[in-house]
C-alpha cells in the first residue's frame, strides 16, 4: 500500500508540474485545470495507468492553443520526472464543451470522465456549463474508437487520434489476438487495455456512465452468461501486478479474447443498429467477419 501511495504522489506530482507550467503558459486564459482519470476516481496504477489533466481556457478558442498545449506537454515529458511520459492533456473552452463551437480536444467518453470524475486543480470549477454527452454520442464515440484502433491509429479521424496513445504498434488488434504471446510481450498496459476496453465501453453503452476499470469489470462480471470472465478478472489483476506465467497468460487468451470481442461486437451490432448507424453496424460486422477467421497461435 504504501508503494501505491508513492506512485499516486509521484503521478500528482506530475500533475502539479503541467498545472504550473500551464499557468506560466497560458495566463489568465487558463480558466481551470482538472485531474481526470485514475487519478481522480483512484485506481492509479504505475504499471499501466495515463495521468490526465483537463484544461479549460477562456473563449474563444485561438489558432495558437494548440501548439501551446502541446509544446507545454512535451517539455513537461521531456523533465524526467517518474510517469511525466504518460501526462494526456484534454482541452477545450466553455463554448467547445457546451458544443456550442468546434475545436479542442475533449472527445465524449473523456467529457462524461471530466462531469463525473474531474478533481479541480486550479482555477474555478466551471463544469456546470459542459455539456453531458448523450448516452447515443458515447455508443458512436465508442465504436469509432474501436475501429479506428483495430485498423490503426493513421486511419482514424483527426478528432480521435489522440484516444490511442496507449497504441504505440503498428500491428492491428487482430494480429495480437493470432498470436497472444505477442500481445503478452508487449507489457501490461497494452495487455489490460486491449482486454479491458472492450469492457468498459459494454459498461459506458448500458449505463451511460464513466467506464472506470474496476466498475466496469464487476458489472460485467456480474452480467449473466457473459464469456471470458476468467480473463477479465485477469486482467484487473494485471493491472497491477504482470502476469507470474506468460505461457499461461497467453494461454488463457488464446481461449477467451476471441470470445470476448465477439459477445462485444454482437452487442455493438444491435445497440448501433437500435439508433439506425448503420454503417458503423456494418464496419462492426466486418470486424466480426475478421475475427471469425483468427487463427490463434502461441
Amino acid at each position: 500500500m504504501c508503494g501505491q501511495q508513492a506512485d499516486t504522489r509521484q503521478g500528482e506530482a506530475v500533475l502539479a508540474l503541467a498545472v504550473a507550467a500551464y499557468r506560466e503558459a497560458l495566463g489568465a486564459r487558463l480558466v481551470a485545470g482538472y485531474a481526470l482519470g485514475s487519478l481522480a476516481h483512484g485506481g492509479f496504477s504505475p504499471l499501466v495507468s495515463d495521468v490526465d489533466l483537463g484544461l479549460i481556457l477562456r473563449d474563444p478558442l485561438r489558432v495558437s492553443d494548440r501548439m501551446t498545449i502541446h509544446s507545454v506537454a512535451r517539455a513537461v515529458k521531456a523533465g524526467g520526472a517518474a510517469f511525466a511520459e504518460r501526462l494526456s492533456v484534454f482541452w477545450g473552452t466553455p463554448s467547445t464543451l457546451a458544443g456550442r463551437a468546434r475545436g479542442g480536444r475533449f472527445p465524449p467518453l473523456d467529457r462524461l470522465d471530466l462531469l463525473d470524475y474531474g478533481r479541480l486543480l486550479t482555477g474555478r470549477d466551471t463544469r456546470h456549463s459542459v455539456s453531458r454527452p448523450e448516452q447515443a454520442e458515447l455508443l458512436v464515440a465508442s465504436a469509432e474508437f474501436a475501429l479506428g484502433h483495430l485498423d490503426g491509429a493513421g486511419k482514424l479521424p483527426g478528432r480521435l487520434r489522440g484516444w490511442v496513445r496507449w497504441c504505440p504498434h503498428k500491428d492491428d488488434v487482430l494480429n495480437e489476438i493470432r498470436t497472444p504471446s505477442l500481445l503478452v510481450s508487449r507489457g501490461p498496459q497494452r495487455l489490460t487495455k486491449v482486454v479491458l476496453f472492450p469492457v468498459r465501453f459494454l459498461f459506458t453503452a448500458k449505463t451511460g456512465r464513466a467506464g472506470t476499470n474496476v466498475l466496469a469489470a464487476e458489472h460485467y462480471l456480474a452480467s449473466a452468461h457473459v464469456p471470458a470472465t476468467e480473463l477479465v478478472a485477469a486482467a484487473l489483476a494485471w493491472r497491477l501486478e504482470p502476469p507470474a506465467d506468460d505461457e499461461a497468460a497467453a494461454a488463457l487468451l488464446g481461449r477467451e479474447l476471441i470470445p470476448l470481442y465477439t459477445y462485444y461486437i454482437d452487442d455493438y451490432i444491435t445497440s448501433l443498429l437500435a439508433i439506425k448507424r448503420h454503417r458503423l453496424a456494418d464496419r462492426f460486422h466486418q470486424w466480426r467477419t475478421r475475427l471469425a477467421t483468427c487463427e490463434v497461435s502461441s
